[in-house]
């Protein structure tokens, strides 16, 4: 009997040390922005934008010069939320269902989310914000392990709700119920309420927590409160070819960008700023301020969060990882207006989007755009803060990549990650836990193996140095670059190092053949999406 007793009274102990384990553990706050290029905020060169929250997280944690995504919205997530490739993972092209695996256009359940595996290892789970993997119902966040979860579930949404409750412009779900934005509400600051009242509200939960705050500014339409666009009056009238050499000067000075490395070369189809009449600089200026204040909304929220976490006295044991999904959207200036725009660009009823003259200067010092394996559309800022392990006011070149966060957080949280669910075989994690960088004299990731990269038939490889670039509309003809040297990516390499090219495309055949990659010729045959 006496055997009995001290048998339970050592599973006790061992179940009470491990609760005050548990909460000793990290609050995760992982927040991600949309659309957002390269050099669209201070830390990252952009010091024409008010982010005096992401300047104080970068001055205080690690930046990386080089982080990886997907290079467009959807797929981004998909490996975010799962730690796998977005093909492994069911959204190789999009959001919508292509007819075969690699390609269900929403999250599989052979990839589990961040929510699920973090739930499972006594995490409060907290989404607030776009989702974008999965539109029917058993696919959104709150069946994929969010216990708390407020959200749009597309792609896009307006920022502000012009119609009424019954037919909403803004369709949104609070723990999968509707939730009517009321009129003259801003989006962004409902998604930051929405995070700060479900962090009270976990308070009794008596765990650490999990906090996805996805925000969908600065994506179109551009929208902003009128406030926050006067803000910015002035700002952009030296126009975007000098802003974006600055921008360039301020990534050098910053050492987000190396120093010596020129910027990628002008893309020859924006317009000299000079070449605009008066009226069309006016009109343009309008746009960026309206882009700014977006950014600045968002930068405020931030502030707005971190203030609530010291409120409830969580800030020294929270980690805060900022991202963007893919570089700032290029595009024509036939895309400047819209049949739905009713108002001046960033009023409710407008409708605009950002082009590529704005968006090269968003992504300079870097080449190209979103939805493209350039370093402009797949090469975001990157900043992780955790006084407690994570080093302050440190640069490293880190190429890190996306597939990288979901082990990290998972070393952070102590959390196992299962290679089964019942009879189901989890697919494991292809990413390397950042946390000895984050705390250590590393400057980058050692990983064995490349970093891929295919979306609508563009493909790209990173091993070492180089990186091997085909773009389908040129009948994927292989670019090498050494990004060690040539980050802008203006000098194509490939005739002078064909054993490297030749290397880089088997290595690319063998993972497309692994993540269930078919050519995109056959999709767009079999497809209406483009």
């Amino acid at each position: 009997m006496k055997t009995i007793y001290i048998l339970i009274a050592l599973c006790l102990s061992w179940t009470l040390n491990r609760s005050i384990a548990q909460d000793k553990r990290p609050n995760i706050v992982l927040i991600l922005v949309d659309d957002l290029g390269f050099s669209d905020i201070a830390p990252y060169g952009g010091t024409d934008f008010h982010t005096p929250n992401l300047t104080e997280l970068a001055k205080q944690g690690t930046r990386f010069q080089e982080f990886y995504n997907n290079s467009i919205c959807a797929p981004t997530r998909a490996t975010l939320l799962t730690g796998q490739y977005a093909h492994r993972a069911g959204m190789g092209y999009f959001n919508v269902n292509l007819g075969l695996p690699a390609y269900q256009g929403f999250l599989n359940h052979e990839s589990l989310t961040l929510a699920e595996v973090l739930k499972g290892a006594g995490y409060s789970t907290i989404i607030s914000g776009k989702w974008h993997v999965g539109d029917d119902y058993d696919q959104w966040p709150a069946q994929r392990g969010f216990e708390r979860s407020f959200n749009f579930v597309g792609g896009a949404s307006n920022f502000y709700e012009i119609n009424g409750p019954e037919n909403p412009t803004v369709p949104l779900y609070r723990n999968n119920k509707p939730f009517y934005l009321q009129r003259g509400r801003y989006l962004t600051d409902e998604i930051t309420d929405q995070a700060i009242g479900f962090l009270r509200e976990q308070e009794q939960d008596k765990k650490p927590f999990f906090l996805y705050l996805a925000f969908n500014a600065p994506h179109w339409p551009l929208q902003a409160p009128e406030e926050e666009t006067q803000k910015y009056k002035g700002v952009y009238r030296q126009g975007w070819d000098s802003l974006r050499v600055k921008r360039y000067e301020n990534a050098v000075q910053s050492g987000v960008f190396p120093k010596g490395q020129p910027i990628s070369t002008k893309d020859s189809s924006v317009q000299e700023w000079n070449k605009l009449t008066y009226d069309e600089q006016q009109y343009w200026q309008r746009r960026q301020q309206v882009f700014a204040a977006m950014v600045d909304r968002v930068d405020q929220s931030i502030g707005k969060v971190r203030k609530t976490l010291k409120e409830l006295k969580k800030d020294k044991n929270t980690i805060i990882i900022f991202l963007s999904d893919n570089g700032a959207q290029g595009g024509d200036r036939n895309r400047i207006y819209t049949s739905r725009n009713t108002e001046t660009v960033g009023l409710p009823g407008s409708y605009d989007m950002q082009n590529s003259n704005w968006s090269q200067t968003g992504n300079s010092p870097l080449r190209s755009y979103k939805d493209n394996p350039y370093e402009g559309g797949i090469g975001a800022p990157f900043i992780v803060w955790f006084p407690k392990e994570v080093k302050a006011n440190v640069v490293k070149k880190g190429t890190g990549h996306l597939i990288d966060i979901a082990p990290t957080l998972y070393d952070f949280a102590q959390a196992k990650y299962p290679s089964k669910e019942g009879n189901l075989p989890i697919n494991p994690l292809p990413g390397i836990s950042l946390r000895a960088l984050l705390h250590t004299d590393k400057n980058q990731v050692e990983r064995p193996t490349p970093l891929f990269w295919e979306r609508a038939g563009n493909k790209a490889v990173r091993y070492g140095k180089w990186k091997l670039v085909s773009l389908f509309k040129e009948g994927n003809k292989p670019q090498l670059y050494n990004i060690d040297a040539d980050r802008g990516e203006n000098n194509n390499v490939a005739d002078q190092y064909p054993e490297i090219v030749e290397d880089l495309e088997a290595r690319y055949k063998l993972w497309a053949k692994e993540n269930g990659v078919v050519d995109y010729k056959l999709l767009k045959i079999n497809s209406q999406f483009r």
